[in-house]
């Protein structure tokens, strides 16, 4: 009786009834734990606040002149080494001292370059040399952690390499040059055939401006690779589509708006149409017409950006949501059936403003539907404004080319794999 009542006691007692129950909960989590799939652990529990992970931001600079394709592929592998970009564009007064006059001002390099889906941030009049104090500037103000450049050599005047502080510093990362095109290889599609005028031929900006080719035809390949600038030739490939496209599609209420044209020099003018098209409504749908189709309305000499190097640039525009590839001249009934379009829009300042008074007028059926609109242009610039541009200086730009074909010239015998995309 002793000692059980003793044991009765023990059992009873509170401090075993808490060791009882210590021992059972330590029982319930470690069971718990097993039975617990792994992805549970990593929930966030109230009131305990992670470390916010700091942006890596990246920056690019460039003249950005005559903006293209291979500026905006640039800026998309520049923008995968990190979270934010942060373009700088340089002066006017920059380009003009290291390279010559640019064709395009800065406010509407402005433009192009903001318009780009993957820059986050622009730095207007920036220098064409890295500088020491410019470079703490984009450490410390900007939070810059790296400074990115192509594989192509970039060199000052006095044959020093503008981004030396920046390797220097452990802070430079590079990206692969996108072949096939340049803003160099661009003007000298035009300069080309300046050149090639019949002796005694007029230096009428007219006459000149009849003469421009796109830069495909043998002859001037041949000229083109032994003399002045080179023409390079953009491979096609689907892969770089695929990089530059949105990757999805309309919503099923999407309220669908459709804008069409050569959009060759992709410029200003072109982007500042398209973010007004793009703000009627959910989704922007651009028509790129054909090779064919703009030598037949615009003259033998355009383009001079081929069908993929126009869709390239206009897919990289930010207010773009998707392109038809080769479109039709005329919007049919059936087109804007097929793709659920619900307004067709065109601006007031176009290469061709004819159409109204054509027999076939390629907006008819929208108009006739009551789904046309004609946009009022923000800027007065075509393509032939650009075109104009270089044919008034066209010596300028000639030597401007001439000071940059060595080092093409050198770039492209020497050049290597590089990987990348």
């Amino acid at each position: 009786m002793g000692s059980g009542g003793s044991a009765m006691e023990v059992l009873g007692s509170p401090s075993f009834a808490a060791a009882c129950l210590l021992g059972g909960l330590l029982l319930a989590l470690s069971l718990v734990s097993i039975r617990l799939p792994p992805p549970l652990f990593g929930v966030r529990l109230p009131g305990i606040r992670r470390k916010r992970k700091t942006p890596v931001r990246v920056y690019m600079d460039g003249c950005f002149d005559m903006m293209h394709y291979g500026h905006c592929n640039a800026l998309r592998q520049a923008r995968a080494l990190g979270d934010q970009l942060v373009v700088g564009v340089v002066s006017d007064d920059e380009i003009t001292a290291n390279k010559g006059p640019p064709v395009t001002p800065l406010h509407e390099r402005m433009i192009m370059v903001g318009a780009v889906k993957w820059v986050d941030e622009v730095i207007p009049d920036a220098p064409y040399a890295i500088t020491e104090k410019f470079m703490k500037k984009l450490f410390t103000e900007y939070n810059i952690d790296y400074i990115i450049h192509g594989d192509d050599p970039c060199l000052l005047p006095d044959g020093t390499d503008a981004y030396a502080l920046a390797k220097k510093a452990g802070r430079y990362k590079q990206i692969k040059r996108t072949e096939g095109v340049s803003s160099t290889d661009i003007v000298g599609r035009m300069l080309l055939c300046v050149r090639e005028r019949p002796l005694g031929g007029s230096h009428n900006p007219s006459s000149l401006q009849r003469q421009f080719s796109h830069g495909h035809n043998q002859k001037v390949d041949d000229v083109g690779s032994g003399t002045g600038t080179r023409i390079s030739h953009f491979l096609p490939t689907s892969r770089r589509i695929v990089q530059f496209s949105n990757g999805k599609g309309p919503g099923p209420d999407a309220r669908i708006i459709y804008i069409d044209g050569a959009f060759d020099l992709f410029h200003a003018g072109h982007v500042e149409i398209l973010r007004l098209a793009r703000g009627l409504g959910d989704f922007l749908l651009v028509g790129i017409h054909t090779d064919q189709t703009i030598s037949a309305t615009r003259g033998a000499h355009r383009p001079i950006m081929n069908l993929h190097e126009r869709s390239l640039s206009v897919l990289a525009c930010r207010y773009v949501d998707e392109v038809i590839i080769g479109a039709p001249w005329e919007v049919s009934k059936d087109m804007i059936t097929t793709f659920n379009i619900s307004l067709v829009v065109h601006g007031t300042v176009a290469e061709n403003m004819d159409f109204l008074k054509e027999e076939s007028n390629p907006y008819a059926v929208p108009m006739d539907m009551g789904i046309y609109k004609q946009l009022k242009s923000p800027l007065d610039i075509t393509t032939s404004t650009i075109i104009k541009r270089i044919v008034s200086n066209h010596e300028s730009y000639q030597k401007r080319n001439e000071k940059k074909e060595a080092s093409e010239r050198r770039y492209y015998e020497n050049k290597s794999y590089v990987a990348g995309d």
